[in-house]
Protein backbone atom coordinates (compact mmCIF):
# COMPACT_ATOMS: atom_id res chain seq x y z
CA UNK A 1 0.00 0.00 0.00
CA UNK A 2 1.13 3.48 -1.07
CA UNK A 3 2.10 6.20 2.02
CA UNK A 4 2.01 8.90 -0.40
CA UNK A 5 -0.95 11.13 0.35
CA UNK A 6 -4.21 10.86 -1.46
CA UNK A 7 -4.95 13.61 -3.64
CA UNK A 8 -6.23 14.11 -6.83
CA UNK A 9 -6.81 17.21 -9.28
CA UNK A 10 -9.80 17.88 -11.31
CA UNK A 11 -9.13 20.03 -14.19
CA UNK A 12 -10.32 21.55 -17.75
CA UNK A 13 -8.34 20.73 -20.74
CA UNK A 14 -10.48 23.23 -23.38
CA UNK A 15 -12.03 26.42 -23.04
CA UNK A 16 -13.88 25.67 -20.15
CA UNK A 17 -17.53 23.63 -20.03
CA UNK A 18 -15.96 20.46 -19.77
CA UNK A 19 -18.29 18.74 -17.35
CA UNK A 20 -16.11 19.28 -14.67
CA UNK A 21 -18.88 19.22 -12.39
CA UNK A 22 -20.19 15.79 -12.71
CA UNK A 23 -16.83 14.54 -12.30
CA UNK A 24 -15.94 16.40 -9.26
CA UNK A 25 -19.75 15.10 -7.70
CA UNK A 26 -18.86 11.85 -9.11
CA UNK A 27 -15.78 11.98 -7.28
CA UNK A 28 -17.00 14.15 -4.40
CA UNK A 29 -19.02 10.89 -2.99
CA UNK A 30 -15.58 9.52 -1.75
CA UNK A 31 -13.20 12.35 -0.91
CA UNK A 32 -13.33 13.62 2.69
CA UNK A 33 -12.37 17.02 1.66
CA UNK A 34 -13.30 19.12 -2.03
CA UNK A 35 -11.15 22.06 -2.45
CA UNK A 36 -11.76 24.90 -5.36
CA UNK A 37 -8.53 26.34 -5.76
CA UNK A 38 -8.77 29.61 -8.31
CA UNK A 39 -11.09 31.32 -10.18
CA UNK A 40 -14.84 33.16 -8.91
CA UNK A 41 -18.51 33.18 -9.99
CA UNK A 42 -16.99 33.16 -13.35
CA UNK A 43 -17.56 29.61 -13.55
CA UNK A 44 -20.31 27.30 -13.11
CA UNK A 45 -20.90 23.82 -12.77
CA UNK A 46 -23.45 22.15 -13.78
CA UNK A 47 -24.73 18.64 -11.63
CA UNK A 48 -27.63 16.57 -12.48
CA UNK A 49 -28.39 13.95 -9.33
CA UNK A 50 -31.69 11.97 -10.08
CA UNK A 51 -32.83 14.30 -12.18
CA UNK A 52 -32.44 17.56 -10.68
CA UNK A 53 -30.00 20.52 -11.91
CA UNK A 54 -27.89 22.15 -9.61
CA UNK A 55 -25.72 24.87 -10.70
CA UNK A 56 -22.41 25.76 -8.94
CA UNK A 57 -20.61 28.98 -9.02
CA UNK A 58 -18.25 29.12 -6.21
CA UNK A 59 -19.20 27.03 -3.64
CA UNK A 60 -17.22 22.98 -4.62
CA UNK A 61 -19.38 20.44 -5.93
CA UNK A 62 -18.91 18.53 -2.96
CA UNK A 63 -21.46 20.33 -1.10
CA UNK A 64 -23.89 17.56 -2.34
CA UNK A 65 -22.30 14.98 -0.77
CA UNK A 66 -22.39 15.11 3.39
CA UNK A 67 -18.86 13.70 4.29
CA UNK A 68 -17.07 15.67 2.43
CA UNK A 69 -15.91 18.97 3.99
CA UNK A 70 -15.67 22.08 1.27
CA UNK A 71 -13.07 24.19 0.94
CA UNK A 72 -12.58 28.09 -1.28
CA UNK A 73 -9.02 28.67 -1.03
CA UNK A 74 -6.95 31.49 -1.01
CA UNK A 75 -6.91 31.12 -4.94
CA UNK A 76 -10.36 32.21 -5.49
CA UNK A 77 -12.28 35.84 -5.67
CA UNK A 78 -15.02 35.82 -3.98
CA UNK A 79 -18.39 37.76 -4.37
CA UNK A 80 -19.12 37.52 -0.66
CA UNK A 81 -22.93 38.14 -1.83
CA UNK A 82 -23.14 35.51 -4.55
CA UNK A 83 -21.73 33.22 -1.90
CA UNK A 84 -23.76 33.93 0.95
CA UNK A 85 -26.77 33.12 -2.20
CA UNK A 86 -25.10 30.11 -3.11
CA UNK A 87 -24.78 28.60 0.51
CA UNK A 88 -28.39 29.62 1.55
CA UNK A 89 -29.77 28.05 -1.34
CA UNK A 90 -27.81 24.36 -0.96
CA UNK A 91 -29.05 25.02 3.21
CA UNK A 92 -32.66 25.26 1.91
CA UNK A 93 -31.73 22.18 0.59
CA UNK A 94 -30.35 20.47 3.40
CA UNK A 95 -26.87 20.80 2.24
CA UNK A 96 -24.41 22.27 4.07
CA UNK A 97 -25.81 21.46 7.21
CA UNK A 98 -23.45 20.88 9.50
CA UNK A 99 -20.53 22.91 11.67
CA UNK A 100 -17.40 23.65 9.48
CA UNK A 101 -19.17 21.97 6.47
CA UNK A 102 -17.75 24.86 4.36
CA UNK A 103 -14.42 27.21 5.06
CA UNK A 104 -13.25 30.11 3.21
CA UNK A 105 -9.80 30.91 3.00
CA UNK A 106 -8.82 33.97 4.79
CA UNK A 107 -6.34 34.90 2.32
CA UNK A 108 -9.08 34.55 -0.49
CA UNK A 109 -9.66 38.44 -2.38
CA UNK A 110 -12.81 39.96 -2.16
CA UNK A 111 -14.78 40.73 -5.59
CA UNK A 112 -16.63 44.15 -4.31
CA UNK A 113 -19.40 46.34 -6.51
CA UNK A 114 -16.46 48.69 -8.27
CA UNK A 115 -14.89 45.64 -9.14
CA UNK A 116 -18.10 44.64 -11.26
CA UNK A 117 -18.84 48.46 -12.65
CA UNK A 118 -15.32 48.31 -13.76
CA UNK A 119 -15.41 44.77 -15.70
CA UNK A 120 -18.73 46.07 -17.43
CA UNK A 121 -17.52 49.36 -18.38
CA UNK A 122 -14.91 48.16 -19.90
CA UNK A 123 -16.42 45.28 -22.24
CA UNK A 124 -18.83 48.28 -23.29
CA UNK A 125 -15.66 50.30 -23.76
CA UNK A 126 -14.12 47.87 -26.29
CA UNK A 127 -17.16 47.29 -28.46
CA UNK A 128 -16.60 44.61 -31.28
CA UNK A 129 -13.25 44.02 -29.24
CA UNK A 130 -14.68 43.06 -26.22
CA UNK A 131 -12.77 39.76 -24.62
CA UNK A 132 -15.76 38.44 -23.42
CA UNK A 133 -15.61 38.30 -19.89
CA UNK A 134 -18.73 37.49 -18.10
CA UNK A 135 -18.90 41.39 -16.40
CA UNK A 136 -18.38 39.58 -12.71
CA UNK A 137 -16.11 41.28 -11.45
CA UNK A 138 -13.43 39.00 -11.45
CA UNK A 139 -10.55 40.63 -13.82
CA UNK A 140 -10.52 43.80 -11.84
CA UNK A 141 -10.38 41.99 -8.33
CA UNK A 142 -7.29 39.58 -9.72
CA UNK A 143 -5.84 43.22 -10.77
CA UNK A 144 -5.71 44.34 -7.81
CA UNK A 145 -4.45 41.40 -5.82
CA UNK A 146 -1.44 41.87 -7.51
CA UNK A 147 -1.52 45.83 -7.73
CA UNK A 148 -1.65 44.75 -3.69
CA UNK A 149 -4.80 46.84 -3.49
CA UNK A 150 -7.08 44.36 -2.56
CA UNK A 151 -9.19 43.13 0.17
CA UNK A 152 -9.50 39.85 1.39
CA UNK A 153 -11.67 37.72 3.22
CA UNK A 154 -9.42 38.22 6.53
CA UNK A 155 -10.26 42.05 6.01
CA UNK A 156 -13.90 41.25 6.04
CA UNK A 157 -13.57 39.72 8.97
CA UNK A 158 -12.51 42.99 11.27
CA UNK A 159 -15.38 45.61 10.47
CA UNK A 160 -13.16 48.82 11.87
CA UNK A 161 -10.26 48.26 10.16
CA UNK A 162 -12.40 46.56 6.53
CA UNK A 163 -14.54 49.83 6.66
CA UNK A 164 -11.41 52.05 7.07
CA UNK A 165 -9.45 50.59 3.98
CA UNK A 166 -12.65 50.00 1.76
CA UNK A 167 -13.68 54.00 2.03
CA UNK A 168 -10.08 54.61 0.95
CA UNK A 169 -9.66 52.54 -1.85
CA UNK A 170 -13.70 53.37 -2.68
CA UNK A 171 -12.54 56.87 -3.38
CA UNK A 172 -10.28 56.42 -5.58
CA UNK A 173 -11.97 53.75 -7.49
CA UNK A 174 -15.00 56.67 -7.53
CA UNK A 175 -12.22 58.89 -9.26
CA UNK A 176 -11.47 56.14 -12.14
CA UNK A 177 -15.00 55.33 -12.71
CA UNK A 178 -15.95 58.59 -13.22
CA UNK A 179 -13.18 60.34 -14.74
CA UNK A 180 -12.01 57.29 -17.10
CA UNK A 181 -15.44 55.45 -17.65
CA UNK A 182 -18.13 57.61 -17.26
CA UNK A 183 -19.56 55.53 -14.98
CA UNK A 184 -21.84 56.90 -11.84
CA UNK A 185 -20.01 57.04 -8.63
CA UNK A 186 -20.47 54.32 -5.84
CA UNK A 187 -22.30 55.05 -2.77
CA UNK A 188 -20.11 54.08 0.33
CA UNK A 189 -22.61 53.60 3.14
CA UNK A 190 -24.97 51.65 0.80
CA UNK A 191 -22.00 49.51 0.07
CA UNK A 192 -20.42 48.73 3.62
CA UNK A 193 -23.77 48.14 5.03
CA UNK A 194 -24.26 45.06 2.43
CA UNK A 195 -20.63 43.93 2.94
CA UNK A 196 -20.65 44.12 6.91
CA UNK A 197 -23.79 42.16 7.29
CA UNK A 198 -21.79 39.63 4.72
CA UNK A 199 -18.43 39.37 6.67
CA UNK A 200 -21.12 38.91 10.02
CA UNK A 201 -22.58 35.29 8.45
CA UNK A 202 -19.21 34.40 6.71
CA UNK A 203 -16.99 34.98 9.94
CA UNK A 204 -17.81 31.44 11.31
CA UNK A 205 -16.22 30.36 7.97
CA UNK A 206 -13.43 31.90 7.60
CA UNK A 207 -10.17 30.53 8.91
CA UNK A 208 -6.47 28.92 7.85
CA UNK A 209 -7.81 26.62 5.42
CA UNK A 210 -3.88 26.16 4.13
CA UNK A 211 -3.21 24.60 7.63
CA UNK A 212 -6.25 22.55 7.53
CA UNK A 213 -5.40 20.72 4.26
CA UNK A 214 -2.25 20.43 5.26
CA UNK A 215 -3.34 18.97 8.31
CA UNK A 216 -5.92 16.39 6.27
CA UNK A 217 -3.73 15.49 3.57
CA UNK A 218 -1.02 14.61 6.41
CA UNK A 219 -3.83 12.47 8.74
CA UNK A 220 -4.35 10.85 5.17
CA UNK A 221 -7.55 12.04 4.09
CA UNK A 222 -8.74 12.06 0.37
CA UNK A 223 -8.61 15.13 -0.65
CA UNK A 224 -10.02 16.18 -4.32
CA UNK A 225 -8.98 19.71 -6.07
CA UNK A 226 -11.42 20.79 -8.41
CA UNK A 227 -10.66 23.53 -11.06
CA UNK A 228 -12.82 25.96 -12.70
CA UNK A 229 -12.55 27.47 -16.63
CA UNK A 230 -10.21 25.22 -18.66
CA UNK A 231 -6.30 24.94 -19.62
CA UNK A 232 -6.84 27.34 -22.52
CA UNK A 233 -8.11 30.08 -20.45
CA UNK A 234 -5.11 30.40 -18.29
CA UNK A 235 -3.38 34.16 -17.87
CA UNK A 236 0.00 32.94 -19.14
CA UNK A 237 -0.56 29.40 -21.47
CA UNK A 238 -4.22 30.24 -23.05
CA UNK A 239 -4.98 31.79 -25.76
CA UNK A 240 -3.91 35.68 -24.59
CA UNK A 241 -5.88 37.87 -24.24
CA UNK A 242 -9.10 35.61 -24.51
CA UNK A 243 -8.20 33.88 -21.26
CA UNK A 244 -9.42 34.26 -17.46
CA UNK A 245 -7.10 36.12 -14.91
CA UNK A 246 -5.45 33.43 -12.84
CA UNK A 247 -4.37 29.81 -13.47
CA UNK A 248 -6.39 27.05 -14.61
CA UNK A 249 -4.32 24.20 -14.68
CA UNK A 250 -2.36 21.86 -12.14
CA UNK A 251 0.13 23.87 -11.61
CA UNK A 252 -2.19 26.84 -9.94
CA UNK A 253 -3.53 23.87 -7.14
CA UNK A 254 -0.39 24.56 -5.07
CA UNK A 255 -0.38 28.17 -4.58
CA UNK A 256 -4.45 28.30 -5.25
CA UNK A 257 -4.52 25.89 -2.28
CA UNK A 258 -1.90 26.86 0.02
CA UNK A 259 -0.07 22.98 -0.47
CA UNK A 260 3.32 22.32 -1.75
CA UNK A 261 3.49 21.13 -4.93
CA UNK A 262 4.80 17.49 -3.81
CA UNK A 263 0.97 17.02 -2.08
CA UNK A 264 -0.53 17.03 -5.49
CA UNK A 265 -0.49 12.91 -6.34
CA UNK A 266 -3.08 12.71 -9.49
CA UNK A 267 -4.61 14.80 -12.27
CA UNK A 268 -7.25 13.68 -14.18
CA UNK A 269 -8.36 15.92 -16.99
CA UNK A 270 -11.84 16.46 -18.20
CA UNK A 271 -12.00 17.14 -21.90
CA UNK A 272 -15.60 17.11 -24.09
CA UNK A 273 -15.78 14.48 -26.75
CA UNK A 274 -16.09 17.60 -29.00
CA UNK A 275 -14.94 21.19 -28.28
CA UNK A 276 -17.10 24.24 -27.42
CA UNK A 277 -16.08 28.15 -26.38
CA UNK A 278 -18.02 30.66 -24.70
CA UNK A 279 -16.93 34.29 -25.58
CA UNK A 280 -14.21 35.30 -27.80
CA UNK A 281 -11.19 34.21 -29.12
CA UNK A 282 -9.80 31.93 -31.80
CA UNK A 283 -11.63 28.65 -32.23
CA UNK A 284 -10.03 26.93 -34.96
CA UNK A 285 -12.32 24.06 -35.50
CA UNK A 286 -15.89 26.09 -34.64
CA UNK A 287 -18.59 25.16 -36.88
CA UNK A 288 -21.09 28.09 -38.11
CA UNK A 289 -23.64 25.60 -39.53
CA UNK A 290 -26.12 23.55 -39.10
CA UNK A 291 -23.69 20.69 -37.78
CA UNK A 292 -22.58 23.30 -35.29
CA UNK A 293 -26.01 24.11 -33.88
CA UNK A 294 -27.03 20.60 -33.89
CA UNK A 295 -23.93 19.88 -30.94
CA UNK A 296 -25.21 23.24 -29.05
CA UNK A 297 -28.90 21.97 -28.97
CA UNK A 298 -28.23 18.17 -28.50
CA UNK A 299 -25.48 18.74 -25.57
CA UNK A 300 -27.46 21.89 -23.98
CA UNK A 301 -24.58 24.33 -24.69
CA UNK A 302 -25.75 27.05 -23.26
CA UNK A 303 -23.30 28.89 -20.52
CA UNK A 304 -24.14 27.66 -16.41
CA UNK A 305 -23.46 31.29 -15.44
CA UNK A 306 -24.43 33.70 -18.30
CA UNK A 307 -26.71 31.42 -20.12
CA UNK A 308 -24.08 32.76 -23.36
CA UNK A 309 -24.70 29.84 -26.30
CA UNK A 310 -21.45 27.71 -26.58
CA UNK A 311 -19.47 28.02 -29.84
CA UNK A 312 -19.24 24.47 -31.05
CA UNK A 313 -16.94 22.54 -33.08
CA UNK A 314 -15.03 19.22 -33.64
CA UNK A 315 -12.42 17.52 -31.38
CA UNK A 316 -9.36 19.29 -31.61
CA UNK A 317 -6.47 17.40 -30.12
CA UNK A 318 -3.57 20.15 -30.71
CA UNK A 319 -5.72 21.78 -27.38
CA UNK A 320 -5.77 18.55 -25.71
CA UNK A 321 -2.22 17.50 -26.06
CA UNK A 322 -1.17 20.77 -24.89
CA UNK A 323 -3.43 21.26 -21.52
CA UNK A 324 -2.22 17.57 -21.27
CA UNK A 325 1.13 18.09 -21.37
CA UNK A 326 1.19 21.43 -19.20
CA UNK A 327 -0.74 19.68 -16.15
CA UNK A 328 0.79 16.08 -16.49
CA UNK A 329 -2.53 14.53 -17.01
CA UNK A 330 -2.40 11.37 -15.88
CA UNK A 331 -5.97 9.78 -17.73
CA UNK A 332 -8.78 11.54 -19.25
CA UNK A 333 -12.53 11.86 -18.33
CA UNK A 334 -14.12 12.02 -21.37
CA UNK A 335 -17.96 13.83 -21.40
CA UNK A 336 -20.82 13.51 -23.84
CA UNK A 337 -19.78 11.24 -26.04
CA UNK A 338 -23.74 10.55 -26.38
CA UNK A 339 -23.74 14.03 -28.31
CA UNK A 340 -22.08 12.55 -31.57
CA UNK A 341 -24.77 9.67 -32.27
CA UNK A 342 -25.87 10.36 -35.40
CA UNK A 343 -23.20 12.30 -37.05
CA UNK A 344 -21.33 10.80 -40.26
CA UNK A 345 -18.54 10.74 -40.09
CA UNK A 346 -16.88 12.30 -37.39
CA UNK A 347 -13.56 14.80 -37.91
CA UNK A 348 -10.74 15.20 -35.47
CA UNK A 349 -8.45 18.25 -35.53
CA UNK A 350 -4.88 16.41 -35.21
CA UNK A 351 -2.72 19.33 -37.08
CA UNK A 352 -2.59 22.79 -38.01
CA UNK A 353 -1.57 24.61 -40.92
CA UNK A 354 -0.50 28.42 -40.59
CA UNK A 355 -0.03 30.50 -43.71
CA UNK A 356 -0.24 27.06 -46.07
CA UNK A 357 2.71 25.31 -43.59
CA UNK A 358 2.34 22.86 -41.16
CA UNK A 359 3.21 24.04 -37.43
CA UNK A 360 3.37 22.43 -34.44
CA UNK A 361 1.52 23.30 -31.28
CA UNK A 362 -0.75 27.16 -30.84
CA UNK A 363 0.74 29.60 -32.29
CA UNK A 364 1.26 32.63 -29.29
CA UNK A 365 -0.24 35.30 -30.81
CA UNK A 366 -3.90 35.76 -31.41
CA UNK A 367 -4.55 36.72 -34.76
CA UNK A 368 -1.79 33.83 -35.74
CA UNK A 369 -4.23 31.43 -34.31
CA UNK A 370 -7.34 32.74 -35.98
CA UNK A 371 -5.76 32.41 -38.73
CA UNK A 372 -4.89 28.69 -38.78
CA UNK A 373 -6.39 26.28 -40.48
CA UNK A 374 -7.32 22.96 -39.04
CA UNK A 375 -6.22 19.33 -40.06
CA UNK A 376 -8.66 16.92 -40.35
CA UNK A 377 -9.04 13.38 -40.07
CA UNK A 378 -12.24 11.67 -40.41
CA UNK A 379 -13.44 8.47 -38.85
CA UNK A 380 -16.83 6.32 -39.16
CA UNK A 381 -19.63 7.40 -37.19
CA UNK A 382 -22.49 5.97 -35.05
CA UNK A 383 -26.19 5.50 -35.30
CA UNK A 384 -26.84 3.80 -31.68
CA UNK A 385 -27.73 5.54 -28.59
CA UNK A 386 -25.24 4.83 -25.91
CA UNK A 387 -26.59 6.03 -23.06
CA UNK A 388 -27.56 3.01 -21.42
CA UNK A 389 -24.07 1.88 -21.72
CA UNK A 390 -22.37 0.77 -18.65
CA UNK A 391 -19.03 -0.68 -20.23
CA UNK A 392 -17.04 -0.35 -23.84
CA UNK A 393 -17.60 -3.17 -24.88
CA UNK A 394 -21.18 -2.06 -25.31
CA UNK A 395 -20.68 0.87 -27.42
CA UNK A 396 -20.65 0.25 -30.96
CA UNK A 397 -17.41 -0.27 -32.81
CA UNK A 398 -17.05 3.03 -34.09
CA UNK A 399 -17.60 4.63 -30.92
CA UNK A 400 -14.97 2.65 -29.43
CA UNK A 401 -12.63 3.19 -32.29
CA UNK A 402 -13.59 7.13 -31.92
CA UNK A 403 -12.71 6.83 -28.54
CA UNK A 404 -9.52 4.87 -28.96
CA UNK A 405 -8.26 7.66 -31.23
CA UNK A 406 -8.76 10.27 -28.91
CA UNK A 407 -6.39 8.39 -26.72
CA UNK A 408 -3.31 8.30 -29.47
CA UNK A 409 -3.74 11.67 -30.36
CA UNK A 410 -3.43 13.24 -27.08
CA UNK A 411 -1.30 10.43 -25.32
CA UNK A 412 -2.89 9.59 -22.37
CA UNK A 413 -6.13 7.30 -21.70
CA UNK A 414 -9.59 7.77 -21.11
CA UNK A 415 -10.19 6.56 -17.78
CA UNK A 416 -13.80 8.55 -17.22
CA UNK A 417 -16.50 7.93 -19.83
CA UNK A 418 -19.80 9.69 -19.90
CA UNK A 419 -22.43 9.08 -22.27
CA UNK A 420 -25.06 11.24 -20.66
CA UNK A 421 -25.77 13.76 -17.65
CA UNK A 422 -26.52 11.44 -15.02
CA UNK A 423 -24.36 10.28 -12.24
CA UNK A 424 -25.47 6.40 -13.37
CA UNK A 425 -24.20 7.73 -16.77
CA UNK A 426 -21.10 7.15 -16.37
CA UNK A 427 -17.91 4.26 -17.00
CA UNK A 428 -15.13 4.17 -14.47
CA UNK A 429 -12.54 2.52 -16.49
CA UNK A 430 -9.54 3.20 -14.17
CA UNK A 431 -10.08 4.31 -10.60
CA UNK A 432 -8.40 7.72 -9.81
CA UNK A 433 -8.82 6.70 -6.17
CA UNK A 434 -6.63 3.64 -6.53
CA UNK A 435 -3.63 5.08 -4.81
CA UNK A 436 -1.72 1.57 -4.11
CA UNK A 437 0.84 1.51 -6.99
Amino acid sequence: MSRGPKTVAVIGLQWGDEGKGKIVDLLSGRADVVVRYQGGNNAGHTLVVDGRQTVMHLVPSGALHAQAVCVIGGGVVIDPTVLLQEVDELRARGLLAGAGSLLVSQEAHIILPYHKAIDQARERKRGKGMIGTTGRGIGPAYEDKSARTGLRMADLSRPEHFTKRLREILADKNDYLHAMLAEERLDFEAMIRELLDCGRRLAPMIVDTSSFLDAAIRAGKTVLFEGAQGALLDVDHGTYPFVTSSNTGSGAVANGAGVAPRQLRRVVGISKAYTTRVGSGPFPTELNDALGERLRKEGGEYGATTGRPRRCGWFDAMVVRKSVRLSGVDAIALTKLDVLTGIDPLRLCVGYRLAGQAIEGIPALADDYEAVEPVYEELAGWSESITAATSVEQLPAAARRYVARLEELVGVPVGILSTGPGRDQTMMLSDPFDFSS
